[in-house]
């Protein structure tokens, strides 16, 4: 479910070769067709397939294991570990993403991307092709360079312009695709109405199930288009708790009602839409299974009952990484085979695919010692693995020689100038003035007066901030920029509290990003500054000069529950680089204001608020943007 995942060295995938990752002569390149209902022949193949696989193929299908996008040695002893084993529990999917520095996610090129696809294609020997899941909630910007930076959900959200979101999709399945990547566990149906939510957050649309929905619909109609298969997440529902399930086991204990209410209807919705999976959260959910020792992903009740009989869903369901502590402190190691017990309870609850196991062999050996021994049923194996093959067949696998990408195309089809427009887009339109009690709003362009702009970052080193302060030293040249993190804040808060005394004008750019991992690594929690020395700055920036500061919050827009006394309020929802233009350009009265709330600030403002404000300044008198 994360942008960030941890795991094992033994699951990273190292790229080996120019040579062997390029479309070979004649063989036609994988093409990208619309995502679209099964065909006859499709349902045909995958019957065909399902009878000439084994026993062990078969269970290698339903398993998922991490893959690095990156240049590596053939003889990395990481890369040939995950060629064996994709070979001797002949996997049938690879879950993409980026080595990692703490919660940095460390980029890499699209054509690394693409090369990584076409060579465990030709090196997996498998009888069904490979398929490639991703977590592209943002896009493919959150893993690659030189791709456009399109903000979270909840910037959407305050759009309220379905269209983006599908245009958004369709440009994420058309890229994804020209790598050789075919599935993408989104869109998030979860709908945000906890404040204190320390994972989903900007990750959701926003609170109201229906807009919710509306959204999820346009996300499935626009990826299908573009080709790419679509999951929903997470279900039934990951809005309404205050744990990260990465961490520790969440729970939402509301009754039926409210579910039925609240957390259901967007999933309703994208089954009704077509999506191609489910993802199963590891949440606990009293009202729907009363078994303490259950969660969502164990339970029978809310995978095959709620699910697939009630809700219908005939997709793929997917389990949530099987590594994340939601579910592995259920099943503690101790002498046993945890991870085979926890992957055989997740398949008798309903789920086709289990996702990065803690333990790949525990879990494979697991799996089959269960249908052997008849605890799982070869019907339902089977089942399983039919769906799996029709999703693989939906997306262009079915056919011979089409498994491979051509890397000469990439370039028509990855980070183009129109999709970088539709990004900024988005983000400009997505920022909102929820107050402005002293009118401080526009400021002017080289204003002489003297300026203060304090950044709260996780990491003052970090990319966080930089393209914010290019903007505003581009306009008001003489502005003071000061970097706080949890290790800076104490040397910096005496010097910024005599700076803020003198200021005329302070701008406190507040990143406040929804992550998985320990509360110390962000800057902010979901509704304020996480580092108590942050916080007091702040603070008593607020105090000393709260009529004369504007409070960004670039990222969650809870951060101003924690300072209700905050008198100018922006929020872009998002910390990615085009939203830090979009605040700069707002900030001086560039771009009109006219985004809405998607969720309530709870004793500040409702959803659906906003104050509108037009345009008052050429945005094209303005250099580096």
């Amino acid at each position: 479910m994360s942008s960030v995942k941890c795991g094992t060295i033994a699951s990273a995938l190292f790229f080996v070769g120019f040579s062997f990752a390029i479309a070979q002569p004649g063989k036609t390149s994988l093409q990208a067709q619309p995502i679209g209902t099964t065909t006859r022949a499709q349902e045909r193949w995958a019957a065909r397939t399902l009878k000439r696989l084994t026993l062990e193929e078969k269970i290698g299908q339903m398993i998922e294991v991490r893959g690095i996008m990156g240049y590596y040695n053939a003889d990395d002893p990481a890369f040939q570990q995950l060629i064996a084993d994709i070979r001797k529990y002949h996997l049938g999917a690879v879950h993409l993403s980026v080595n990692t520095d703490g919660p940095l996610l460390l980029r890499t090129d699209p054509y690394e991307a693409a090369m990584t696809t076409n060579l465990l294609q030709q090196e997996s020997h498998s009888k069904v092709p490979l398929i490639f899941s991703v977590d592209f909630e943002r896009g493919p910007s959150m893993r690659l360079t030189s791709i456009e930076a399109f903000p979270p959900a909840m910037a959407f959200g305050a759009t309220r312009n379905p269209a983006y979101v599908e245009h958004f999709a369709k440009i994420v399945a058309q890229e994804s695709r020209a790598l050789g990547i075919n599935w993408n566990f989104y869109p998030i149906a979860d709908v945000q109405i906890n404040p204190e939510n320390p994972i989903i957050n900007t990750r959701s649309f926003g609170e109201d199930p229906q807009e919710v929905s509306s959204m999820v619909t346009a996300y499935i109609r626009g990826s299908h288009e573009g080709g790419m298969l679509t999951t929903l997440k997470h279900f039934p529902g990951h809005g309404d708790t205050d744990t990260d399930s990465h961490l520790n086991l969440a729970r939402v204990n509301a009754p039926l009602e409210r579910l039925n209410a609240v957390e259901l209807p967007p999933f309703k919705a994208g089954i009704q839409a077509g999506s191609d999976a489910v993802m199963i959260a590891h949440v606990a959910f009293p009202a729907l299974e009363p078994d303490p020792t259950k969660i969502a992903t164990t339970s029978r009740n809310v995978v095959s009952g709620l699910l697939r009989e009630q809700l219908g869903f005939k997709g793929v369901i997917v389990s949530d990484a099987m590594e994340m502590k939601g579910l592995t402190k259920i099943y503690p190691e101790g002498g046993g085979n945890a991870a085979g017990r926890a992957a055989v309870d997740t398949v008798k609850a309903g789920q086709d695919l289990l996702e990065l196991p803690s333990d790949l062999d525990g879990t494979y050996n697991g799996l089959l010692q269960a249908v052997k021994s008849g605890e799982i049923s070869r019907t339902q194996l089977d089942a399983s693995v039919r769906r799996l093959l029709l999703v693989k067949a939906k997306a262009g696998l079915d056919a011979r020689g089409r498994h491979l990408v051509d890397l000469n195309k990439i370039q028509n089809s990855v980070g183009k100038p129109s999709s970088y427009a539709l990004a900024q887009e988005v983000a400009d339109h997505a920022v909102t003035l929820v107050r402005d009690d002293n009118h401080m709003l526009p400021f002017h362009r080289n204003d002489p007066t003297p300026f203060l702009v304090v950044i709260f970052v996780s990491d003052a080193h970090g990319d966080d901030g930089r393209v914010l302060e290019r903007e505003i030293r581009s306009r008001i040249q003489g502005a003071t920029v000061i970097y706080v993190d949890r290790r800076s804040a104490a040397l910096e808060a005496e010097g910024i509290a005599a700076l803020a005394s003198k200021a005329q004008h302070v701008i406190a750019a507040v990143y406040s990003v929804s992550q998985p991992g320990p509360a110390e690594v962000a800057a902010t929690s979901a509704s304020g500054l996480a580092a108590q020395g942050s916080a007091g700055i702040l603070r008593n920036i607020l105090d000393t000069a709260g009529d004369r500061t504007v409070v960004l919050a670039l990222g969650s827009p809870y951060s101003i529950l924690n300072f209700p006394f905050i008198r100018t309020y922006l929020c872009t929802y998002s910390w990615v680089p085009t939203s830090e233009r979009s605040a700069a350009k707002a900030l001086f009265g560039e771009i009109p204001i006219h985004g809405k709330l998607p969720v309530t600030l709870p004793g500040i403002a409702k959803r659906g608020e906003g104050i509108e404000r037009e345009a008052v300044t050429s945005a094209n008198a303005v250099t580096n943007q």
